[in-house]
């Protein structure tokens, strides 16, 4: 028997890592490149920063891909198995498909304890983590907020448009000065302009040159006919406050990055939606990992039924469970909000669910 564990328990196991090295790489890192490597072409980001963020990134990205890779290993080492004729084989010799599937039992519970390790503790630090190197980018580096043919729209109160830049040098620039409505109450254009980090005064410094702007009027904003054009200057200096970027951000919203104690800490809040919001990400941190036991108990009779050796039925099979199962956590999340409709019970559906149908499954598939 000892045999048998250490042969499915391998073939499990190299499987599970490959799954989620190849769901990792091609679902996070993939995506973190297609939307960092702008940063690094055009704000000249050091590639250390972008390191640094792939690192903090990936403990919330194994959240879905050790389940994931958990489904699809099941999925390929029993399907091969019943390809093979080995489970066949097995189970003539007495062995039950209950015994057989021992080693899996323990590398599941394995991975859901994993999971909620990191859904309890580890991503939720990482993700404030990632936002103190952002603020620490910003501090160091805050040029490199800056980038050409770019819209900067991190600073409070201004939207910054670059035509091109080279170094600190910059052409073709458009500064839009926002109201608290959201209206740009005045506009400057500058043909040249240079940054400066005042970094002991925490701001930045953008020194226009050859510029001119344009002022709604205060009163009447939307009336059109009251723009005023201002004075044209040779020189001038706009100061950009990085307190101001730095309150927003701690201002910003992140349940997803915030801690078990601050979560419940919000559940004494007077706003029912922040409640319901707050109870629904307990809940969702806690349940999603069992779904490493949902997907262990319906991957195997799907894989013995679906008795073929190519791996393409294998991810196939995976990626419409997995869909699935994550469609109700979205729509979870999306309704987070909605005290009336217990968002914080709907993800604990999908465990409930996948386990009634995978225990049906496997007490089927075992008394074949």
């Amino acid at each position: 028997m000892n045999l048998i564990d250490r042969y499915v328990g391998r073939q499990l196991l190299v499987n599970v890592l490959m799954a989620i090295a190849v769901l990792s790489l091609v679902l996070v890192v993939g995506n973190i490149f297609r939307k960092l490597l702008p940063l690094l072409v055009n704000h000249d980001v050091p590639v250390e920063y972008l390191i640094t963020f792939i690192a903090y990134v990936l403990p919330f990205s194994l959240i879905f891909t050790i389940p994931w890779g958990l489904l699809t290993a099941i999925l390929l080492v029993f399907g091969r198995l019943s390809a093979d004729n080995e489970l066949v084989a097995l189970r003539a010799n007495g062995v039950s498909l209950v015994r057989i599937c021992v080693s899996l039992a323990g590398i599941a519970i394995l991975c859901t304890a994993l999971c909620l390790w990191l859904n309890v503790s580890v991503a939720p630090a990482a993700q404030e983590a990632m936002r103190s190197t952002i603020f620490d980018l910003a501090t160091r580096n805050p040029m490199a907020l800056f980038g050409s043919d770019q819209v900067i729209d991190q600073f409070p109160g201004r939207k910054i448009y670059v035509g091109k830049k080279e170094g600190n040098k910059l052409e073709n620039i458009t500064v839009f000065e926002i109201s608290d409505d959201n209206i740009p109450m005045r506009v400057t254009n500058a043909k040249t302009g240079i940054l400066e980090a005042d970094l002991e005064n925490h701001r930045i410094l953008m020194h226009l040159y050859n510029a001119h702007y344009q002022q709604r009027d205060d009163k009447e904003p939307y009336d059109l006919r009251k723009i005023r054009d201002g004075i044209n200057m040779r020189e001038g200096t706009l100061p950009i406050s990085l307190e101001e970027l730095y309150e927003k951000e701690k201002k910003r919203p992140s349940r997803s990055a915030m801690s078990i104690e601050q979560l419940v800490d919000q559940l004494k809040s007077e706003d029912v939606k922040a409640r319901s919001a707050s109870r629904t990400e307990i809940n969702k941190r806690f349940s999603f990992p069992f779904s490493c036991l949902a997907f262990a108990l319906i991957g195997v009779p799907l894989g013995i039924t679906a008795h073929r050796r190519e791996t393409s039925i294998g991810f196939g099979l995976s990626l419409a469970v997995g869909v699935c199962y994550f469609l109700f956590i979205i729509i979870a999340d999306t309704l987070r909000g909605k005290a009336s409709l217990h968002p914080e019970l709907l993800v604990w559906f999908p465990n409930a669910l996948f386990l009634l149908i995978g225990a049906y499954l496997f007490r089927r598939t075992a008394r074949r």
